[in-house]
């Protein structure tokens, strides 16, 4: 059975069940295919809705749009809730699409798919590379609109078994445009009850599907900085004030804070990925930029991290 079939399968067992399937303190071990309706598996393992979403995928990136661009990628999730006779709202935070699955009544329990691409250059050929120049589906977000197809599909099959209403999020602009406070501002969690997302993973086998107790996404924030000094001829750099050199010892104070302030067993990342400054080799430019992200798995360490970054900022400015 691939990834996507074993995603659809551990997700539904508390749908089809007068039990909470994770009830209990034996919960990682009782379940298992045995309390999965037979109906319901065989459908799951039919090969033409796998190779229907292979199909939804492959669509999906060779067409990558950006944060609130999606307007494509909604279409065709749109297209296809009207194919399964799924009912939606749409638009929602711009592009997003909300489906729904069931008896329209409680308890409401929401899966979550994001659908924006990167804004980087594909460089794989194969015969589905992107064909947006400058915008790639890099970070799995065509897999992910695919999963919640697929687990739409199954669950839209089966919907006179639901005890509930499952929520279909397809949510824009994940890639650091503030999207998912945008579906929550538009009341899209409004009486859901539990929210479940997903994301692939590379370095995980076939057919596996991690979790753990807490949190398993941090929180991230961005920060730029612009430097100013004073430019002039490399030569004579006694008559300049060099933003460079600024600008590289705030880099390096940024990392002490995970390395020298960080709780060694609370994560934190600080990481420095945009520095943009002058045109020339013999140049010292007026003004460098540096940019990048920052993330933490609680609320206070984070705060504390954006505190800090500001702090440093500052502090090397003066």
């Amino acid at each position: 059975m691939g990834f996507f079939n074993w995603v659809f399968v551990i997700f539904v067992l508390n749908f089809f069940s007068s039990k909470p399937a994770f009830s209990g303190s034996s919960s990682s071990t009782s379940i298992g295919l045995s309390g999965i309706p037979d109906r319901f598996l065989q459908f799951a393992k039919k090969p033409e809705l796998f190779d229907w979403m292979v199909g939804i995928r492959r669509e999906i990136h060779e067409n990558p749009e950006l944060g609130f661009e999606e307007f494509e990628t909604s279409k065709l999730i749109r297209a296809e809730l009207d194919k399964m006779g799924v009912r939606y709202k749409y638009p929602v935070a711009v592009t997003g699409v909300i489906g729904f699955v069931g008896t329209g009544g409680p308890p409401f329990v929401a899966i979550r798919a994001d659908m924006d691409a990167l804004s980087m250059q594909e460089m794989v050929e194969w015969e589905h590379k992107s064909r947006n120049p400058g915008k790639m589906h890099a970070c799995g977000h065509d897999a992910h609109v695919a999963m919640l197809l697929g687990a739409a599909k199954i669950l839209q099959e089966h919907r006179e078994e639901l005890k509930g209403t499952v929520v279909l999020v397809f949510q824009p602009a994940e890639e650091g445009r503030g999207g998912a406070m945008k579906m929550i501002d538009a009341g899209v969690l409004e009486n859901v009850n539990a929210i479940f997302g997903l994301h692939v993973a590379p370095n995980l086998p076939v057919g596996e599907v991690h979790s753990r107790a807490g949190p398993i996404g941090a929180g991230s924030g961005f920060f730029e900085a612009v430097i100013s000094g004073k430019g002039g001829h490399a030569a004579i750099p006694q008559h300049s004030v060099d933003p460079i050199l600024a600008a590289s010892n705030v880099i390096v104070s940024l990392q002490h804070l995970v390395s020298r302030e960080a709780d060694p067993l609370d994560p934190q990342v600080v990481t420095v990925a945009k520095f943009q400054g002058g045109g020339a080799f013999n140049v010292i430019p007026d003004s460098v930029t540096i940019g990048g992200t920052f993330r933490a798995f609680s609320r206070e360490s984070f705060m504390q991290l954006r505190l800090r970054i500001e702090e440093v900022q500052h502090l090397n400015y003066a």
